[in-house]
């Protein structure tokens, strides 16, 4: 059966990313994963003129990007799965706009990049594909002016905070022999349990992460030991270590195994972003930027990329709802033999 116990999908063909594409902003490039990425920004408007057509770019150079690599063109993709951070997903569906393939929207805030990879994959893998490109992308303006305050309003920001993330990754899905295989997802169940501030979304998004993480090892009957890492898209340092002694609290040691894309991306003295990294770019330009590159060099073997998703809006928090939140986990693998 491809439903493996009660949330896991493992995909019976062999299913690969054929290739990827990244494009991310100025603080990106200066980071630590920098020279991973393939279109880099040296300011945040990527040369547009507002800050949402920059995140529109930033989504079309991913896409650019993936197609070049694999040497394919847009007609030679039968679906575009895509979503970001926006109202209405209006990044993916105005790049989706000019791209010209069959479009699904898709929100899982920042949990997207997964759950775009994790569907995408089971379509291939059920024969309703042959290739399927999926998207993300995050800015740090576009999403500071929708769920906070504009950067131009200059407000303090506690400890806890995250720094979205300026960026993007693309992926192409398909059944061609690649270094680099999707082997099995774990869809998440919404968890909430009563955090109300949107200046902490670390300690929102752990419990969720912990739950997906402790499911996807009982499905699968695997411990932290049959990976080479395990991360988690942007809990930061907030929420990385409580997702870390929920997942204990289950009976899993994580151990060294276990990292978070929000706290690999930028430097950890950098105290300018706060917690660190979010949103959908995060965990998507880690992933198919850095974490891809060490699979097919042979570094890691086999990982499971976990992201994260706080599934609020401005009118909930101001009307002081909680914040619910998902995580979807994808096992990526180093194809033998290619």
């Amino acid at each position: 059966m491809r439903l493996t116990g009660k949330q896991t999908w493992v995909y019976e063909n062999d299913i690969y990313i054929q290739s990827a594409g990244t494009a991310v902003g100025p603080k990106e490039k200066e980071g630590p994963l920098g020279t991973y990425f393939d279109i880099t920004y040296d300011d945040l408007h990527c040369q547009e003129e507002s800050w949402e057509r920059a995140e529109r770019r930033l989504m079309q150079d991913a896409i650019r990007q993936a197609l070049m690599k694999a040497e394919l063109k847009a007609e030679d993709i039968d679906f575009f799965l895509a979503g970001d951070l926006l109202n209405q997903i209006v990044t993916a569906n105005y790049v989706a706009r000019s791209l010209g393939v069959p479009f699904l929207g898709m929100f899982g805030a920042c949990s997207t990049s997964m759950e775009t990879l994790a569907v995408g994959s089971a379509f291939v893998d059920g024969g309703f594909a042959n290739r399927v490109l999926a998207a993300v992308s995050s800015h740090n303006a576009t999403a500071e002016r929708q769920f906070r305050y504009p950067t131009e309003y200059g407000g303090q920001k506690p400890e806890t905070a995250t720094f979205t993330v300026t960026g993007s990754g693309a992926a192409i899905i398909g059944r061609e022999p690649s270094p680099i295989q999707v082997k099995a997802a774990t869809i998440g169940k919404v968890q909430d349990l009563g955090i109300t501030d949107p200046f902490d979304m670390g300690s929102a998004m752990a419990p969720a992460a912990a739950s997906t993480i402790k499911q996807h090892f009982e499905d699968m009957g695997r411990t932290a030991k049959d990976y080479d890492l395990i991360v988690t898209g942007d809990l930061s340092n907030i929420g990385a270590p409580i997702a870390r002694q929920l997942v204990l609290e289950e009976g899993y040691e994580m151990g060294a195994v276990y990292n978070d894309c929000g706290l690999m991306i930028y430097r950890p003295d950098d105290d300018t972003v706060f917690a660190g990294g979010s949103g959908c770019g995060c965990s998507a330009v880690v992933t198919y930027g850095y974490l891809l590159e060490q699979l097919k060099t042979g570094s890691l073997q086999r990982i499971l990329v976990v992201a994260t998703g706080a599934l609020l809006s401005p009118t909930m928090v101001q009307q002081k709802e909680s914040i619910p939140t998902i995580a979807h986990g994808v096992v990526l693998e180093r194809a033998k033999g290619v």
